[in-house]
C-alpha cells in the first residue's frame, strides 16, 4: 500500500512538472508575442496614410514617394489610405499586422484610431513611425515630420508681407486653422500667432475670425470663411491666414465671388498645383512647400533599418503635449514660396511644369521664370 502511495506521488510530481513546464512554454510565448517582431529582414513595412481631400500629397505624393524609397532597397511594402474612414484606419492597421508587418508607418486621421493603430501594434512587437503627424497620447516609438512651428512662422511673415506691399493700413486678419484634432495644426497656428500677436497687440493690425475646419476639408472651409465674411460685409477682412492650400483655394472662391480675389492676401501650405497656381494668378500670397521625398526618405530609412535589425538613430526630440513624453524625431526644414520660387517646387521634381502652367494659367509663367 505504502508502494502505491509513493507512486502515485510521484505521478503527481511528474503531472504538475509537466503542468509547469506547459505553463512556462505559454508564458514564453506570451512574452515572445511581445517582443519586438522582425529585426531579420522578414515580413513587411506596412503604410497607413489618412485621407485624399485634405492635400493632394496623401492620394499621389506620399505613395510614390514611399514606394520608391522602400523598392530602392528591395523591401517590401504595403500602402493604404484610410480614405477619410477612422474605422478604416483601424481595419487596415488590424490587417497589415495580422498579414506580417514588422514595422508599420502612419499618418494618423485622427488621435483615437492613431492611438488603436500603435496600441495594436506595440501588442504584436512591431515598431511605429508617426509619420508628419505626431498621434498624441499614442506613444509611437519614432516621429518624422518638418518643423511645423517654423512652417507656421513662414506663413505669418508671409502673409505681413504681402499685406505690406499692397499698401493695407490697419487690416483685418482672419484665421482658417487646420483640424483641431491634428497636432501639426496645433503647432501651426502656434507659429503663425508668434508673428501675428505682435501686431494685433500693438494695434498695427486686427484680429478677426479664427475658427478650425475639421478634417482639413475645403469644402467646409469655404462654408466657414463665406460665414465669417458675412460679418464683416463691408470689405473688413483683409488677410487671411489658411494653413493650407486646399482651404486657401475655398477662401479664394469666395473672394472672387465678391470680387476681391487678389486683393486679399491668402496664405497657404503643401506647394500643390492649385497652390502654386492661385500663386502664379495672384490670387494667393504664398505657400510652404515641404520638399516630401525627403520626409519619404527618412520615414522609409528609419522603417527600414527596423526591419533589417540595425541600429536607428533619431537626432532630434519632440514632446507629446498630451502624455508629456517626448518621441525621437526627424524633424526637415521647409522652404517659404512666393511667386518668383516657384521654379524651386518644379526643379525639385515634385510639381511639374505642364501642371502648373496647363491652360490659362500658361501666360502667368515667363514673368515667373518658369519656361
Amino acid at each position: 500500500m505504502r508502494r502505491k502511495l509513493v507512486s502515485l506521488a510521484a505521478a503527481g510530481l511528474l503531472i504538475m512538472s509537466t503542468v509547469a513546464a506547459c505553463s512556462d512554454d505559454d508564458d514564453a510565448g506570451g512574452t515572445a508575442a511581445v517582443k519586438q517582431r522582425g529585426g531579420d529582414g522578414t515580413g513587411m513595412v506596412g503604410v497607413i496614410l489618412p485621407d485624399t481631400e485634405s492635400s493632394q500629397r496623401w492620394g499621389s505624393d506620399d505613395p510614390r514617394l514611399l514606394e520608391a524609397a522602400f523598392k530602392a532597397q528591395d523591401v517590401p511594402v504595403t500602402i493604404k489610405n484610410a480614405n477619410g474612414s477612422a474605422d478604416e484606419f483601424k481595419s487596415l492597421a488590424d490587417k497589415m499586422i495580422n498579414d506580417g508587418a514588422t514595422v508599420l508607418i502612419i499618418a494618423s486621421l485622427d488621435p483615437e484610431s492613431g492611438k488603436y493603430a500603435i496600441d495594436r501594434a506595440h501588442e504584436a512587437g512591431v515598431k511605429v513611425i508617426d509619420y508628419d503627424r505626431l498621434t498624441l497620447n499614442g506613444n509611437a516609438d519614432y516621429y518624422v515630420s518638418f518643423n511645423n512651428r517654423l512652417v507656421g512662422q513662414m506663413q505669418g511673415e508671409g502673409l505681413i508681407r504681402c499685406l505690406t506691399a499692397k499698401g493695407i493700413k490697419s487690416p483685418r486678419v482672419a484665421y482658417i486653422n487646420g483640424s483641431p484634432t491634428d497636432n501639426n495644426a496645433t503647432q501651426f497656428k502656434e507659429g503663425y500667432d508668434a508673428v501675428l500677436s505682435k501686431k494685433f497687440d500693438d494695434g498695427t493690425y486686427l484680429k478677426g475670425p479664427d475658427q478650425s475646419v475639421d478634417a482639413w476639408k475645403p469644402e467646409l472651409a469655404k462654408a466657414i470663411f463665406t460665414e465669417m465674411y458675412n460679418q464683416y460685409p463691408d470689405d473688413n477682412i483683409n488677410g487671411v491666414l489658411s494653413a493650407n492650400d486646399g482651404m486657401a483655394g475655398a477662401v479664394i472662391d469666395v473672394l472672387r465671388s465678391r470680387g476681391r480675389n487678389g486683393k486679399v492676401p491668402v496664405t497657404g501650405q503643401d506647394a500643390s498645383v492649385e497652390g502654386l497656381q492661385n500663386i502664379l494668378a495672384g490670387d494667393q500670397c504664398m505657400t510652404v512647400y515641404k520638399p516630401i521625398k525627403k520626409e519619404a526618405d527618412a520615414a522609409a530609412k528609419l522603417a527600414i533599418g527596423i526591419f533589417k535589425g540595425d541600429q536607428v538613430k533619431a537626432d532630434d526630440q519632440t514632446k507629446d503635449v498630451e502624455s508629456g513624453a517626448y518621441v525621437a524625431s526627424v524633424l526637415l526644414d521647409p522652404i517659404r514660396i512666393f511667386k518668383k520660387d516657384i521654379n524651386k517646387v518644379i526643379a525639385d521634381g515634385f510639381a511639374k511644369k505642364e501642371e502648373v502652367c496647363a491652360g490659362g494659367f500658361a501666360k502667368y509663367c515667363p514673368a515667373a521664370g518658369i519656361k
